[in-house]
């Protein structure tokens, strides 16, 4: 019996209409990068384990698809790794390459190995897939893309102001009204650290920190207890679990809890610039909201921190996310490059927009017009209309058999195509096409000119 076919787990294969929908999705995001002048680059789909890994902490690394090196690895690994089964010994004998995690890291090390042929600042934009090995679920995908923006060689803050504006344009260019785009500094996340003493365990207090709106703030504080947070500490941190009100009511919160750190005081400066900007510039479907809380656990950001979340009517996790990293390059042996940018989660988005029926009519669009196959030289008659069509950026295309009528039109209708075209010896003989309206079941003959016409203003 042949095998059942199947796809890995948290993976998808994708239909016309769900292409034509991810397509608008990319194209708009596209549009929107393009216009902020932002550069196109692409980056290989895997990398070297070494350019991947200690680059995302401990969660991030352990989600890191390896790649398994080609031909007899194990005679050549680590023998003792292998008889003990000790994974960690063993994997860099037998992998030696991974599948991207994200596309910031491969962008950093794109920036030191290009850096002689790089105009600083750099804006690059890049919209492909990366990989990671979580556990499905929905919104949540091993296989997915991000579309990312970065700018490099720049440490002014109008970046980060530009950033705002570029995720409201494109939402709403989607007509994804209500969206909130969350910021906090990382500066203040390390203030707070250095002020409950315990700047020596900033990544495990950012990453319980983190977890405040999924388990709230009792299973908060005690997984920081648990990593070797003082008691004491946890209590200084009471105000931040209670702090409220708009942005600059936050912000005077903020002033008190650090007062005596002066890391903590240059993150309240930074947070007020952006605020101060965009109160003036405006905002034309999103909210920016100041969330002290937000502590993505990557090791690499320095500055300003971003997450985007859905209207509060969809139930779904962050549809973007970003940051300031003053010196990401740094890894690679290229010291203070500053650098800023932002990802948007197409799948999530997608999401959102199936949930909310945002998605045009348009787009699910794929031909404009069907030339009905009644013979040989009917088709040739038929293509060389169709050449012109297509010649004016109308969708056209012949039924490739000459089938029975009721079949061709069948064809039509569950591919929801509008208009179908009859040729027969009458039409040859004239010259003219019969447009036939699929909705409204109208029928007109027609010069080729008035049939361009015709379909091109449906």
């Amino acid at each position: 019996m042949a095998q059942k076919p199947s796809i890995p787990k948290g993976t998808r294969d994708f239909n016309p209409d769900q292409v034509a929908k991810r397509n608008y999705i990319f194209n708009t995001i596209r549009g929107a990068f393009e216009t902020f002048g932002f550069q196109s680059i692409e980056t290989p789909s895997f990398e070297n384990s070494a350019t991947l890994m200690g680059k995302y902490g401990d969660e991030g690394d352990r989600l890191i698809f390896k790649i398994l090196n080609s031909g007899d690895f194990l005679s050549k690994s680590n023998p003792e790794a292998y008889n003990n089964k000790d994974s960690v010994a063993l994997t860099p004998s037998i992998s030696e390459k991974a599948l991207r995690y994200d596309l910031t890291v491969p962008f950093a090390r794109y920036v030191v190995q290009h850096q002689n042929e790089i105009e600083f600042p750099f804006k690059r934009y890049q919209i492909q897939p990366v990989w990671r090995a979580d556990r499905p679920q929905k919104g949540r995908f091993r296989e997915f893309y991000q579309c990312d923006a970065d700018v490099v060689g720049s440490k002014s803050l109008w970046q980060e102001v530009e950033f705002i504006q570029l995720y409201d344009a494109v939402f709403s260019a989607l007509k994804l009204d209500g969206v909130t785009i969350k910021i906090n500094n990382r500066k203040i996340l390390s203030g707070i650290a250095e002020v409950i003493g315990a700047s020596d365990k900033l990544i495990d207090f950012t990453v319980a920190l983190d977890k405040l709106d999924k388990i709230g703030e009792e299973k908060v504080k005690e997984e920081m207890l648990s990593k070797g947070i003082s008691e004491e500490g946890i209590t200084k941190l009471q105000p931040l679990f209670t702090l409220s009100g708009d942005f600059k009511s936050q912000i005077e919160g903020l002033k008190g809890i650090l007062s005596s750190s002066v890391e903590g005081q240059k993150g309240i400066e930074e947070l007020t610039f952006i605020n101060a900007a965009i109160s003036e510039l405006g905002l034309s479907t999103a909210n920016l909201q100041l969330d002290v809380t937000l502590a993505r656990g990557l090791n690499y950001y320095t500055g300003a921190i971003f997450e985007v979340s859905a209207p509060e009517t969809v139930k779904m996790g962050s549809i973007g996310g970003g940051g300031r990293y003053d010196d990401l390059t740094g890894i690679f042996g290229m010291k203070d490059v500053s650098g800023v940018g932002i990802s948007f989660g197409l799948d999530r988005i997608y999401l959102v927009l199936e949930e909310l029926n945002l998605f045009p009519e348009t787009v699910k669009k794929h031909i404009d017009v069907l030339f009905i196959n009644f013979g040989d030289k009917e088709a040739l008659f038929s293509l060389k209309a169709i050449k012109v069509l297509r010649a004016q950026g109308i969708h056209a295309e012949l039924y490739p058999d000459a089938s029975k009528m009721k079949k061709q039109m069948n064809h039509a209708n569950k591919r929801s195509i509008p208009f179908v075209v009859l040729v027969g010896d009458q039409e040859i003989e004239t010259n003219t096409y019969t447009l036939k309206n699929m909705r409204t079941g109208e029928q007109d003959k027609l010069s080729l000119e008035a049939l361009c016409s015709a379909v091109k203003t449906s």
